[in-house]
């Protein structure tokens, strides 16, 4: 086992936090807080500190359902290091799951707070909102539609 003071690879890192690599690299993209060394041929080296931020973000992600958002506002504030809980305006409105990238259950980005709630505190959807929701949910009938057609013609052909 490696000191704590060790540097630890990508591979390290993903497997401690079982969190994919991919997902480890997009989070270095939304936050410029996360910062590996990058050797020959890219390799990531992540210091202690970097290793301690990400585990954080993680629980902010995945335990306390923040959005991304919400997480980059906390780094941006300061907040991140503060033991106290989190504030609720930062936290996702527990609208579904929050995938591996951490992206929560928000339809739309906007600025609005997206604040914990139990369900009916919610405001209603706009007709806009409400308009590209029944799109995409015709688009995705259209394309279970075609799966279900090209999976007849494959069973067809056995």
């Amino acid at each position: 086992m490696k000191s704590a003071t060790a540097y630890r690879t990508i591979s390290e890192v993903s497997t401690d936090l079982n969190v994919p690599q991919h997902v480890l690299r997009f989070w270095e993209t939304k936050f410029p807080q996360i910062r590996p060394l990058k050797r020959g041929g890219g390799r990531r080296y992540y210091r202690p500190e970097d290793v301690e931020l990400l585990r954080r973000i993680q629980a902010l992600l995945y335990e306390d359902r923040y959005t991304i958002k919400g997480v980059q506002r906390l780094l941006k504030e300061g907040r991140m290091s503060d033991p106290t809980p989190p504030l609720p305006e930062d936290a996702d409105d527990g609208g579904g799951p929050v995938d591996a990238e951490g992206f929560g259950g928000d339809v739309a980005d906007d600025d609005r707070d997206n604040d914990r709630g139990g369900g009916e505190d919610h405001p209603p959807l706009s007709d806009a909102v409400r308009h590209e929701i029944t799109m995409v949910l015709d688009e995705l009938k259209s394309l279970q539609s075609v799966l279900s057609r090209l999976s007849e013609i494959g069973g067809k052909k056995s």
